[in-house]
């Protein structure tokens, strides 16, 4: 028990270390733990650090998303035990600690030329389906979130937005796209991460449905 506690008080020590500042892109990262922590990516919301010597990440919230970190944690437990999620291991007011998953995402797979195949998509499909017997309605399934692992395995991350009521199509026009085209021996497998970011921009303003 006392290991335990010991354990969690490091977890929210590691947390408090990271420090941001409001600038003109939003906030930036002026500090961490250097000794203990990796940085190794952020999103919208969010900076991920490997924690050392360890399987798993610490995932620190910044202002204003602070608040994201116990609802992400509540669905995270929803989710527990389906193998196709990462385990939550601890939560506080704006952190998570969770596994390090290995592996590419579908966008890394793509600027990588990695090719994908029915049975990753089969995975996913299963993989929602879970979330949804749970009571979740998973959204916001994107290219960045779904993780390819080095065996061969589909991993989802990033699950703060399965407790939307709107109903999210966009894994089905993913997975449209995959069939009518990426499955074709002609289609190109590897692709600039600049031409993937601009047929992004080109789907969120809903310039792409014809082509699917």
């Amino acid at each position: 028990m006392r290991h335990n506690t010991e354990l969690l008080q490091s977890y929210d020590a590691l947390a408090k270390s990271v420090v941001f500042v409001p600038d003109n892109q939003g906030v930036s990262l002026v500090n961490y733990n250097k000794v203990e922590l990796t940085p190794i990516g952020h999103g919208r919301s969010a900076y991920v650090f490997k924690i050392r010597r360890s399987s798993k990440v610490l995932k620190v919230f910044y202002p204003p998303f602070e608040d994201i970190a116990a609802k992400e944690a509540e669905i995270y437990q929803k989710l527990k035990g389906i193998s196709y999620y990462p385990t939550l291991y601890d939560f506080g007011e704006n952190y998570l600690v969770i596994d390090h998953i290995e592996g590419l995402t579908l966008f890394e797979c793509l600027v990588h030329g990695r090719k994908m195949n029915e049975r990753h998509v089969e995975q996913i499909d299963e993989a929602l389906g879970m979330a949804r017997e749970r009571g979740l309605n998973p959204s916001d399934i994107h290219l960045h979130n779904i993780i390819i692992t080095p065996t061969d395995e589909v991993k989802l991350i990033d699950v703060a937005r399965f407790r939307q009521e709107k109903f999210c199509t966009q894994w089905e026009d993913i997975k449209a796209v995959f069939f009518k085209y990426y499955i074709k021996k002609y289609f190109p497998k590897k692709w600039p991460a600049r031409v993937l970011y601009f047929i992004a921009a080109l789907y969120k303003k809903n310039l792409l449905t014809r082509f699917y």
